[in-house]
């Protein structure tokens, strides 16, 4: 059975860089590291693995794999997106520190069940910091919200 996340993985341009937007700035430790010099299909590459380190034990980690092509983008929020979760008074210390800093940064946008800010990374990927409002684990109970019914309709609606 599934357990949770234990890491997402994403490319990265330069894994100094993500360091210091992850490590530096979100204040993820960097955690773990893997030196790739053979895929286990046998191919050479040379490759770097990292780990940043969440809080509830999870990992976001990159792959700097510069013998791979890979178009690197500003991301659209609904395109792709990674948010993690924080203390409602982080969400006021975090804009100031990325607007202080130079990083593109938004926000404080009101989600009904969370507020959030954005930043983009060094990699083109947008980062949301969210903090739970009054009320979210009601909004999130699928025994009280009506997630699958919404589903249905829009599917519905779709075909």
């Amino acid at each position: 059975m599934i357990r949770k996340l234990h890491h997402n993985a994403y490319r990265c341009r330069d894994s100094e860089e993500t360091r210091r937007f992850y490590e530096d700035f979100l204040g993820l430790p960097l955690a773990g590291t893997l030196e790739i010099g053979e895929t286990k299909s046998g191919r050479a590459t040379d490759t770097l693995h990292t780990f940043y380190r969440l809080d509830d034990g999870s990992y976001l980690a990159f792959f700097e794999a510069p013998d791979m092509p890979f178009e690197f983008k500003a991301q659209h929020d609904f395109d792709l997106h990674i948010a993690l979760e924080v203390e409602p008074a982080a969400l006021q210390e975090m804009l100031a520190k990325g607007k202080a800093r130079g990083i593109e940064t938004r926000g404080v946008s009101d989600h009904g069940f969370i507020d959030s800010i954005y930043f983009r990374d060094p990699n083109g990927y947008v980062i949301e910091l969210c903090a739970k409002r009054t009320g979210h684990d009601a909004m999130m109970d699928p025994a009280a919200n009506g997630a699958r019914e919404k589903l249905r309709r829009w599917t519905a609606r779709r075909t």
